[in-house]
């Protein structure tokens, strides 16, 4: 799986009858509470905090790699510059942020965290890391909208079926998250797959900090 097949199976699961449609998205949210020790970050974008909480125990490797980048201030002045929203009259999909490649920011990949090692799951305001091929995956990370379950490592599937390295989840801000999902994606994308999902405006990170 490429990071740039992120959403390919988002078509197909938004068709499916009651899964889009059946998403707890139109449901009073039911608040979330970090977990015992989880590391709490708040992501202040120009459009208002998200406030993740790191599951530090569970995902060790993956939460110092992006704790790596919050304590080194290196996402002040990142942005998110991805929204894929399902061709569905629901919300549902991801966006992404990070430094993009940026050579002067990015660091060492680090060991990829399958789901099926942390036990965690793409849910709803899932923070996962983005990536090419497992171990590849750095500053660049992703925020579901709706359950994903085709994101989690699936043993039994074909070819790179190590699904993607979850390893936080959104406590307050998801207002946030689904706002800039519905932002017009009219910018250019250097990858095909990407096209009608480039943001542009993209949405700045002004700072990235532990609570």
């Amino acid at each position: 799986m490429k990071r740039r097949d992120v959403l390919t199976g988002l078509a197909g699961l938004a068709a499916t009858p009651g899964l889009a449609q059946g998403q707890v998205l139109n449901l009073p949210p039911t608040p979330i509470m970090p977990g015992p020790g989880d590391v709490v970050v708040s992501l202040e974008t120009s459009l208002g905090a998200i406030i993740i909480a790191l599951k530090a125990k569970q995902a060790p490797l993956t939460t110092a790699n992006f704790l790596q980048y919050v304590d080194g201030k290196l996402y002040d002045g990142a942005s998110f510059w991805r929204a894929a929203k399902a061709p569905s009259s629901v919300d549902y999909g991801l966006i992404e942020g990070g430094l993009a490649g940026d050579p002067k920011k990015v660091l060492k990949p680090v060991v990829h965290e399958p789901t099926t090692q942390t036990g965690l799951r793409h849910v709803d305001g899932t923070l996962s890391l983005a990536r090419r091929e497992p171990g590849s995956g750095d500053s660049d990370f992703f925020i579901c909208v709706g359950e994903a379950p085709y994101l989690d490592a699936n043993p039994a599937g074909e070819g790179d079926n190590a699904g993607f390295a979850a390893f936080g989840q959104v406590v307050k801000g998801m207002e946030i998250v689904r706002k800039i999902l519905n932002l017009p994606t009219p910018g250019v994308a250097t990858n095909p797959v990407m096209k009608g999902q480039m943001l542009d405006p993209v949405v700045p990170i002004l700072s990235a900090r532990r609570v």
